[in-house]
This record gives C-alpha cells, sequence and structure tokens, in this order.
C-alpha cells in the first residue's frame, strides 16, 4: 500500500508545475488517500491551473522507524525533498512557491500549524512558515529569539501569496535566509543557518503539540485544515524561479 501511494505521488508530481533543481518529493509519514493530491486551483486565481492540495484531518497521525507521530503529538499531511536533492553547508539557493489558505481555514493555536519548513536529516528543524494568532510567521528555530511576522493574520486567508526564500546555508557566520511575500522583504536573518549536515524542504500541513489545542478547547479532536501549493521550485538565481519561454 504505502508503495503504491509512493509511485501514485511520484508520478503525479512528475506530470505538475515543478521546476528548477529541488527534484524528487516523496509523502512523509503520511498516506492518507485524503491528505494529498494534485487537483484544479479551486479559486481561478492562482500561478497555474493546477495545485497541490494538502488536507490533514484529526488522528492524521504517522510512523516510521525512526518517529512515531501518534506518540509525539504531531498530525501531518506533508512532500519531503529525497535525499539526492538534499544540500550541505556552503550551497545558496532560491525557492519559491506559492500558498493559498482558504478563507475557512481554522486558526487551531496553541496547537502549531505549519505551512512549509526547512529541516535537517536526522536533526531539528531549521525555520518553519506557522500560523499564530498574529498571523504567519517565519519560526526560527536556530536564534530562538527571533520570530518574524511574514502575513498579518487579517491579510492571510482567501488570497494566493507569493514567497520567495534566498538562503545561505552554514554552520558559521557568513549564512544567511531572506523571505519575500509578493515581492517585499518580510524577514532577513544573518548568521548560522545549519547545525547538521544536509538541509532539505519540506512543505504541506504539519501540526504539532496537538493536545494543547484539545486542551484549551475542551475538544476531542483539532478542526480539520486545507492548504493548497502552487509552482514549488528551486534555483541558483531569482531570476530561475521564473519561468522562461
Amino acid at each position: 500500500m504505502r508503495v503504491a501511494v509512493a509511485v501514485a505521488v511520484l508520478l503525479s508530481l512528475a506530470g505538475h508545475a515543478r521546476g528548477g533543481e529541488l527534484g524528487t518529493f516523496h509523502r512523509s509519514l503520511s498516506d492518507t488517500s485524503h491528505g494529498y493530491a494534485v487537483v484544479q486551483d479551486p479559486t481561478g486565481t492562482g500561478p497555474a491551473a493546477r495545485v497541490e492540495r494538502f488536507e490533514v484531518r484529526p488522528g492524521d497521525c504517522g510512523r516510521s522507524r525512526e518517529w512515531d507521530d501518534c506518540a509525539n503529538d504531531r498530525e501531518r499531511s506533508e512532500l519531503a525533498q529525497d535525499r539526492s536533492h538534499r544540500v550541505g553547508p556552503g550551497t545558496e539557493a532560491w525557492y519559491g512557491w506559492s500558498l493559498y489558505l482558504p478563507a475557512d481555514l481554522p486558526n487551531v493555536h496553541p496547537t502549531k500549524a505549519v505551512f512549509g519548513q526547512f529541516i535537517q536529516t536526522r536533526s531539528h528543524p531549521l525555520f518553519m512558515f506557522r500560523q499564530t494568532v498574529a498571523g504567519l510567521v517565519l519560526d526560527n528555530q536556530v536564534d530562538k529569539t527571533r520570530s518574524d511576522l511574514l502575513i498579518p493574520e487579517t491579510e492571510l486567508r482567501g488570497r494566493w501569496h507569493r514567497f520567495e526564500v534566498h538562503a545561505r546555508w552554514s554552520r558559521g557566520p557568513d549564512g544567511f535566509f531572506t523571505v519575500y511575500v509578493n515581492g517585499d522583504a518580510r524577514a532577513d536573518y544573518r548568521g548560522v543557518t545549519m547545525t547538521a549536515h544536509e538541509v532539505y524542504l519540506k512543505y504541506g500541513v504539519y501540526r504539532t503539540f496537538v493536545s494543547r489545542y484539545r486542551d484549551a478547547r475542551g475538544v476531542d479532536a483539532v478542526p480539520a485544515q486545507v492548504a493548497y501549493f502552487a509552482d514549488m521550485r528551486g534555483a541558483s538565481t531569482r531570476a530561475g524561479l521564473v519561468d522562461r519561454p
């Protein structure tokens, strides 16, 4: 079953609008049939006719030999970049994508809802795009004193947003991680950007500390969440994020 799902995802991605140097992706710890699909853009206003739809429902936790979401208060539906295209120290790269969160998307604070993250192989996350009561923030897991507001809560839902990231992956002071939202620089971090050996991208819907919402609201489950992504790509330059005729 898991092999069949993985093959189906790779085939759908091969025919889907992903460009540049990101390589192939696989589903991470979740293989629910409702969790991932390539669909027609439901808004008709996005950057591509077909987009990637992610959904997490209550109890969508998976496990592998290395990790158990169910035992660690997590739920998710994510794609993870394959090992062959993960990068190491000294790499400078651009990443770009568009994100649409439906107008009726619930805010599940104090559970952490993450819509994309840069993470390290067999180590902790580095930068997470996380929904808070204030809006979508860049959650800096390297310098935990920082949290940059990317999109205010009042502007977050019901419209497409374009993200561009310019990163230099480094264990030293020459690293940087700059985030542009709809063309404007919203976060600019300088310093150590990685602590392990490899960095890779994951995106979709990832929920941590699920019990916090249940306990705070006195309910049995966290409501379902849906997110749409389009035009996910990577390049060595910002110009490379744009299709050429």
